[in-house]
């Protein structure tokens, strides 16, 4: 029952499984489910997160590995790369099973887990990270990278001139935000990247 179970649904916890086999009148312990799993194969891990990509994002995704294929080293040391994620969520699954759609979660940009992170990296190394209590809009994003992007850079000792990518969710090429970053000298490369100068 408890390899039915995980088998068709991979994120069932052991709690939900205790509770299944009690109604069925079997009493186990959470440890007894983890061994009976792993002797079968299976492991506790993170889903791991795949993008909900329709045709036409991947190719602008091409285009834009593309264009970039022969930039020098440097320039990538002079990027602050930002995201926000939701929580991470779990999953049975056996060896080289990571991929599986069972054993995924698609990624899309209108929220769905419990936490709600911002943060922001560069070849130097982390910069801030921000618990995003309320849902995300672009009003939030904006203050966000008022509050954080900034200190992030000076902390990490960014060159003069260095960049700002984010990816085309709604929030970040919507025109009021456009016109905040060009308010901010923010000048926009292509779509999916922002610079700073001075």
């Amino acid at each position: 029952m408890i390899i039915r179970t995980v088998s068709k649904n991979p994120r069932t916890t052991r709690g939900d499984l205790v509770n299944d086999l009690q109604r069925d009148g079997t009493k186990v312990t959470k440890a007894t489910i983890s061994n009976t799993l792993r002797r079968q194969g299976l492991k506790f891990c993170s889903a791991r997160r795949v993008p909900l990509l329709k045709p036409v994002h991947v190719q602008a995704r091409l285009k834009f590995a593309r264009e970039h294929l022969d930039d020098p080293e440097e320039d990538w040391e002079n990027v602050i790369w930002s995201d926000e994620k939701n929580s991470t969520r779990r999953v049975w699954r056996r060896k080289n099973a990571e991929l599986h759609p069972k054993n995924t979660i698609p990624t899309v940009k209108h929220g769905g887990g419990n936490i709600m992170l911002w943060g922001c990296f560069s070849a130097k190394g982390a910069g801030r990270l921000i618990h995003v209590k309320e849902r995300m809009n672009g009003a939030m994003y904006r203050q966000i990278l008022s509050e954080n992007l900034l200190p992030s850079a000076r902390a990490l000792k960014m060159k003069r001139g260095w960049v700002f990518q984010h990816d085309n969710d709604p929030k970040h090429t919507a025109r009021v935000m456009k016109q905040w970053l060009h308010k901010k000298h923010f000048k926009v490369l292509d779509g999916r990247t922002c610079t700073i100068g001075g």
